[in-house]
Parts: structure tokens; sequence; C-alpha cells
């Protein structure tokens, strides 16, 4: 499904965020990308989602060598991926429900189905009962969880989160994590990045693990 071929990426200034990494990521499979800050997870999952785009070599999703794609063409692919990035913004002057309605009505779904897909998002990361709640109300952890309802609103083959317990205690972490877990088991190819391993230890998965931009 996705295959990183000795995959660098320079960011403007001359940071070398990544260099030549190599790896397979099957359909179906939970992964985890583990890091310290600044190891280079952020632009892992960032290439795989096409928001930025290799220096040298290639990043292949399911056969295609993103690099190669259009804005357009990167579009329409992002359409089959869930995204939980660390610097994701809940509208707060919309409700939990219209929070998650919103990705699939900027993509031209009907209301009534629009509405009917985001309570099923919405029940399955266990905010049944808060659909008409301001996000303000909601705590760090619930408000992750309104986020995954987003990302997975639209049913993605790919999941991918990025530091999606930060900033939470411990059980709310293994909460989160447990969630992904949950989606995985119904079919969905997740990544995981994070720095804690101890929340990785008990899921069994492969690891892949980075250091100054190369895997270790």
């Amino acid at each position: 499904m996705i295959r990183f071929e000795q995959v660098s990426k320079t960011y403007p200034g001359g940071f070398e965020a990544l260099k030549n990494v190599s790896f397979q990521i099957n359909k179906g499979e939970m992964i985890f990308i583990a890091g310290h800050s600044g190891s280079g997870k952020s632009t892992v999952l960032k290439l795989i989602s096409g928001i930025t785009k290799p220096s040298m070599a290639k990043v292949l999703f399911n056969g295609q060598d993103l690099g190669t794609l259009s804005d357009n063409q990167i579009g329409i692919m992002r359409q089959h991926i869930g995204i939980v990035f660390q610097d994701h913004k809940i509208l707060n002057d919309r409700n939990v429900l219209q929070n998650v309605i919103l990705p699939l009505r900027i993509i031209g779904y009907p209301p009534r189905k629009a509405e009917e897909r985001a309570r099923i998002a919405i029940e399955k990361v266990g905010l049944k009962g808060r659909e008409l709640d301001d996000p303000v109300t909601l705590s760090g952890g619930e408000q992750q969880r309104l986020w995954i309802a987003r990302a997975v609103v639209h049913q993605p083959g790919l999941l991918i989160a990025d530091e999606p317990s930060a900033n939470l205690d411990r059980a709310y972490a293994l909460d989160i994590m447990e969630l992904f877990k949950t989606f995985h088991e119904a079919g969905t190819t997740v990544i995981v990045a994070a720095h804690d391993e101890t929340l990785m230890a008990d899921y069994g998965h492969r690891i892949l693990r980075l250091s100054k931009g190369r895997l270790a």
C-alpha cells in the first residue's frame, strides 16, 4: 500500500528531516512510528498524505508515485485518508455534530447523508449524546475523540495520526490507542506516530523507530 524507497527530505534552510529511509506498509496493517521530537515522524506522515513531497527518491501509495501527482490528484487521494495531526483546529463556533459534518459537506455530500455519517462516526468514538455540545465543554481526551471522528467520518481506508495522545494523561492516552485498535480491527490501515513507546508495547504491532531522520 505504502512504500518508501530511499526517501530523503530536506526543508528550505537546509534542515534534513529524512535521510535514505526505506520501508513498506501493507494494506490492513497497524503500525507505529516511534522517535523523539525532531526524529522525522511528522515528515513521514506528511509525505504519506501528500502534504509535502520528497527531495529525493519515491513515496508510493497504492503503486502511484506521489511526487508526480498534481494538486488535484493529491486532493482526490486524500479522500481515502483520515488525518489526525497535532495542530488540528476544532471550530468552537460549531457544535460537535457540525464539526464532524463539515468535511463531508466540503466534498459534496448531501446534508442528510452527511449528518447520518457524522452521527455514526460520533458514536464510534464514544461521544454519542454530545452531538449538540460546544467543543469548549469537552475535555482534552474528548476533543481528541472529536478530531478522530472528523478524520474517519468519510470511512477512509487509511488512518494516520501524529502524536494523538500528546498532552493527555495516561488513562486518556490508552483510551485513544484502543480507539485506533478498534478501527484497525474493522479493516482500516492505521499508522500512529508517537514518542512514548510504552503506549505501543502491548499491541504487538510493528514499530518503525526513527532517530535523526534515519531508521534506527
